[in-house]
């Protein structure tokens, strides 16, 4: 949010935006065209940089009305192309335009069981919006119609207002199905099954469901209390949870569906195992990958010092290794766990950040430095074995790579020190070995993601899965791309 945009004057600007809308009657493209676009009104960025509130505060109603009538309903809608899971998305704008914000929140919810969690994390500006003719027309991605927002709008409104209605659930079959993980994929899975009258047990490792989106997503970005009420409404339906059930540990897989009589099952247990650099000083106290770090904070609450059961990790100054969304949760963090600076450093520019504009803005806001074209060559320690600094090298971007991004080109003779007192690194994840190990048949990649067909099936008979465990670390919506997709032929299966 602007210096000069307090969310009482956004409210103002989109009220008189409203009556002029009115007052036109029938809008014509060119009117529409000629609508700003709607800021989301956010939190001062010195006061939220220490509170673990929600950042973006969501529009107020005006504001939806008016940013809905920013679309054009194209007739080939190529919003609706660039969603992995194919919200139809002129149908739920048009109906935020006229204030049926239910209606659009139903309309929604014929594709998309959680819709309040992928309006807040989904990169929305390189999926829906990017397809968008309006921003295309400008030639200006900021100028897209925001799905996104308008989709976390009317979820918002229909929990508010309490007006969660249970989809309706087709007469039982006497099939049982095994989920294996609660996050987005596993999640997806379930709704989808269940509302094909089978019946549906889902098996989580940890003590809370959510996977991925509670111990990864920060509070500030996701509030849990989200993520539970999307958890109830499928338990509403009909879904059974275990939480403390490690698949693998607990029981084998092929155990579980030998013991406990499922007909089919869904792998979707994520990619949890973090990459580390495997330079020399990784193991000091005070590196941490960002798994760790932000799982402490998330899901154990490190931050409250007088309650919670996990140390927290104090330094004054916080170095992140990394350029994509979870190295701004981990930036972002840092100060909300006391530090009293927080520097990122990555080995390419800004323009190569895989992090969503919107995070990296976020993360400037707030105070976090960025130190582009820099990489870490080894961490260096005190006498008693705690992480005081780094040496880097500075880099240049040279060709491109099979990423398409420019790679990064040591200078040499560029070696130099940055003082630190605690490290995140932020490079990734890779799969979880242990459903490889304890489940014979069951076909992975040489970096341990689960081998699909185009329908989600695995090697072994009756199993599918999806998400990151298949797509290596991903986003909540193409795990539930992929949990759909996986659901569509479990219900096929079991016919």
């Amino acid at each position: 949010m602007s210096a000069h945009q307090t969310p009482e004057q956004l409210k103002a600007a989109a009220e008189n935006i409203l009556n002029e809308i009115k007052s036109k009657g029938e809008l014509s493209v060119k009117d529409r065209m000629a609508i700003p676009p709607q800021e989301m009104p956010a939190r001062d960025p010195v006061a939220r940089a220490r509170q673990m509130e929600e950042v973006a505060l969501g529009y107020f109603a005006e504001q939806a009305i008016v940013e809905a009538n920013r679309c054009i309903q194209c007739k080939n809608q190529p919003c609706v192309s660039g969603c992995p899971v194919k919200v139809p998305i002129p149908q739920f704008l048009a109906e935020v335009a006229k204030g049926e914000f239910k209606k659009a929140c139903d309309i929604i919810k014929q594709t998309n069981l959680l819709p309040a969690i992928c309006g807040r994390v989904c990169p929305q500006e390189t999926q829906c919006q990017g397809q968008c003719t309006v921003g295309k027309t400008y030639k200006d991605a900021e100028k897209a119609v925001s799905i996104g927002r308008l989709e976390r709008f009317v979820a918002d409104y229909e929990r508010t207002n309490n007006l969660q209605t249970v989809p309706p659930i087709a007469k039982d079959t006497g099939k049982r199905v095994a989920i294996i993980g609660s996050g987005p994929a596993g999640l997806t899975v379930a709704a989808d099954v269940r509302r094909a009258g089978h019946s549906v047990t889902v098996f989580e490792a940890f003590h809370q469901l959510g996977g991925v989106m509670v111990y990864g997503i920060p509070e500030f970005r996701l509030p849990k209390a989200i993520v539970k009420s999307e958890v109830e409404s499928l338990k509403k339906m009909g879904v059974e949870f275990r939480t403390s059930f490690l698949v693998g540990k607990t029981k084998t897989l092929p155990q579980l569906l030998k013991d406990e009589g499922f007909d089919a099952a869904f792998i979707g247990t994520g990619a949890g195992l973090p990459k580390f650099m495997n330079i020399p000083g990784e193991n000091l106290i005070g590196v941490f990958s960002a798994n760790e770090y932000l799982t402490r904070a998330n899901l154990m609450k490190a931050y409250l010092t007088d309650k919670s059961d996990t140390p927290l990790y104090k330094a004054d100054t916080v170095v992140v290794i990394g350029g994509g969304n979870v190295a701004m949760d981990a930036a972002r963090m840092g100060y909300r766990l006391g530090a009293k600076k927080v520097i990122v450093l990555y080995r390419r520019t800004r323009e190569e950040m895989p992090a969503r504009r919107e995070e990296v803005a976020h993360a400037e806001e707030e105070g976090v430095e960025f130190r582009f074209l820099e990489n870490p060559i080894e961490f260096l320690g005190t006498e008693d074995g705690k992480v005081r600094g780094l040496r880097a090298l500075s880099y240049e971007l040279g060709e491109s790579d099979e990423s398409g991004r420019r790679r990064p080109v040591e200078i040499k003779g560029s070696e130099h020190e940055l003082a630190c007192d605690a490290v995140i690194v932020a490079l990734g994840n890779s799969s979880n070995p242990l459903m490889a190990q304890t489940t014979q048949g069951l076909n992975v990649t040489q970096r341990g993601n689960i081998i699909v067909d185009d329908k989600q099936k695995t090697s072994l008979d009756a199993v599918w899965a999806g998400g990151d465990i298949v797509l290596g670390a991903a986003t909540v919506i193409l795990a539930m791309g992929e949990g759909r997709n996986a659901a569509a032929a479990i219900n096929d299966y079991l016919k």
